[in-house]
């Protein structure tokens, strides 16, 4: 609007020297202007728009006002100085056209961001795409290789990346990382000379051998983002607490998680199971060298099976801690398999809890193989399992022979026998 005055003004003071024609054509455009910024209803532009202006239309319409302002009064400033030229000037006179200053002209409005010319900026050194060169420098121009932004598999960037593709040389199986989350975007950002090599290093120092660097990244990949210090500070742990060297190489062999818990953790672990257990610092490191595991999953499984075994089993207290040295995935074992195997011995086959203190690896067999050849000696009358009656056949035996010996020196039968027997049950 205050734009708007000020033309108006400027008009109004060059009024007088204008001729009537021009001054009246002028007055005119002023008069319409007025009267349309005041939003009258009453008078129509027939010269702007044609219909009726209604309020939906406020921004089109002062767009098309300016213009027409615009070009109405450079139209009659550029007209009077052509009048003065011919009028005060000779016609062999050239006088430059005049542009006023300070008037606005069509011209002069903003231009949107996208229209604005480029020309007169200073031109960049590099090619352009639409310039030609030369073979030579066609080949020389170096280009980086596609590495896919986006996938649901590791195999897409293994010809890209030079730490997936030294995983997969040394045995890491890709297909089990890419199911867990974020593993993936770790292994993509890990550089192999600054983050990998000085961690398989490590490993091959401690004793961990070649075939087994595979197995422990791929079930432990975070082990690759570990600090050297805090991975030489569990070992030296470990070995402080009167593990071997070659034992601790085939414990973290065994389970890739060992070196990824504080000292704290694994020391508590270790006087969790002597104090649960009672037992000495050296039954303590035989069951967890045996059993390494013991130190990384969870704890409740240990517990819950230790109550199982002396209050629904009725082991007493020393027979626990003899299962224990003997077969320590008793502690880990599945709370239905234990069930069930000691049911079928003590309930089914007769057999007493000092015999199954005494072979305890009858706990840890296959419950189907146990049940088929105890009913395969049984229909021989042959199953007798008391130590003090002829014809003993010791659960050991029972457990772990195989097929072919237990048919010709337990049950004295074929191993056809055998078999036909088991498509019976």
């Amino acid at each position: 609007m205050s734009m708007f005055s000020a033309c108006a003004k400027l008009c109004l003071r060059c009024r007088g020297l204008l001729s009537p024609k021009n001054s009246t054509h002028l007055h005119y455009v002023h008069v319409q202007h007025s009267v349309t910024v005041g939003k009258s209803t009453r008078i129509s532009n027939r010269f702007l728009s044609r219909g009726n202006h209604t309020a939906a239309q406020p921004r089109l319409n002062w767009k098309r006002q300016t213009s027409c302002y615009y070009d109405y009064t450079a139209k009659y400033l550029t007209t009077e100085v052509k009048e003065s030229k011919h009028t005060d000037e000779g016609p062999g006179t050239d006088i430059p056209e005049y542009k006023p200053a300070l008037v606005p002209t069509v011209d002069a409005l903003p231009l949107p961001q996208s229209q604005i010319s480029v020309e007169g900026l200073d031109a960049d050194e590099k090619l352009s795409a639409l310039e030609e060169i030369s073979d030579e420098e066609a080949v020389g121009i170096s280009i980086p290789p596609s590495i896919p932004p986006a996938s649901v598999s590791l195999q897409d960037y293994v010809d890209q990346s030079e730490t997936l593709t030294k995983l997969v040389q040394l045995g890491v199986s890709l297909w089990k990382l890419e199911r867990r989350p974020n593993v993936g975007s770790m292994l993509l950002r890990l550089d192999f000379n600054r983050d990998v090599a000085p961690c398989l290093l490590f490993l091959k120092e401690i004793g961990v051998e070649d075939s087994r660097l595979g197995y422990i990244i791929s079930h432990n990949p975070f082990i690759l983002s570990e600090n050297l210090e805090n991975l030489q500070a569990r070992v030296n742990y470990l070995t402080s607490r009167k593990f071997s060297s070659e034992t601790v190489a085939s414990m973290v062999s065994r389970a890739p998680y060992l070196l990824s818990f504080s000292v704290k953790r694994l020391d508590n672990r270790l006087g969790f199971f002597q104090q649960q257990l009672k037992l000495n610092a050296s039954n303590t490191r035989n069951v967890v060298a045996r059993l390494p595991r013991l130190l990384c999953g969870s704890l409740e499984p240990v517990k819950e099976n230790l109550k199982v075994c002396e209050i629904e089993f009725g082991f007493k207290q020393n027979e626990i801690q003899h299962i224990v040295i003997a077969v320590p995935k008793v502690l880990t074992a599945s709370k239905k398999k234990l069930t069930q195997i000691f049911d079928f011995v003590h309930n089914t086959m007769k057999v007493p809890h000092h015999l199954i203190t005494k072979f305890p690896q009858v706990l840890n067999s296959k419950f189907l193989r146990l049940r088929e050849r105890h009913l395969f000696l049984e229909y021989l009358g042959k199953a007798q399992y008391d130590p003090d009656l002829p014809s003993y056949i010791s659960l050991d035996r029972l457990a772990s022979l195989p097929d072919e010996i237990f048919c010709t020196e337990l049950a004295m039968a074929t191993l056809e026998d055998f078999y036909l027997f088991q498509k019976t049950l």
